[in-house]
């Protein structure tokens, strides 16, 4: 039984939607599962956005190759998300650091370096 150009399509945009809907289905668990905000910020943004990817991508060549159509709106979903997810993950990790959130289970290097530089900064201001 041979597959048809279109039903070729058709079958990878169902694995595409698939993988996609695995990926965001195991990154809600991590949300869910994970203990403190660093980790679940990382799963919330760094694997959802993949699993969106796999989503949209699909229904992009989904209506470019069986309705001839170019979704433009699908295009910028595309680029919206991923410009906005990475740098929402980005700050919400920082600003829990900033009010003084610490991660679980490793050892904070950063907090050395940030008390060095404003022990620097206050025998400046002397």
């Amino acid at each position: 039984m041979s597959l048809t150009g279109i039903e070729t399509i058709e079958s990878i945009v169902v694995v595409m939607v698939l993988i996609g809907t695995v990926l965001s289905l195991l990154s809600s668990l991590g949300f869910l599962r994970f203990p403190d905000v660093y980790t679940r910020s990382h799963a919330a943004t760094k694997s959802i956005t993949l699993g969106i990817l796999f989503i949209l991508l699909a229904t992009f060549l989904y209506f470019l190759f069986v309705h001839d159509q170019v979704s433009v709106r699908l295009l910028l979903g595309i680029i919206f998300v991923f410009l906005t997810a990475p740098v929402t993950g980005h700050l919400i990790a920082r600003s829990a650091y900033r009010y003084g959130v610490k991660p679980s289970g490793v050892q904070d290097e950063l907090a050395a370096d940030l008390e060095k530089a404003k022990k620097r900064a206050s025998a400046l201001d002397k």
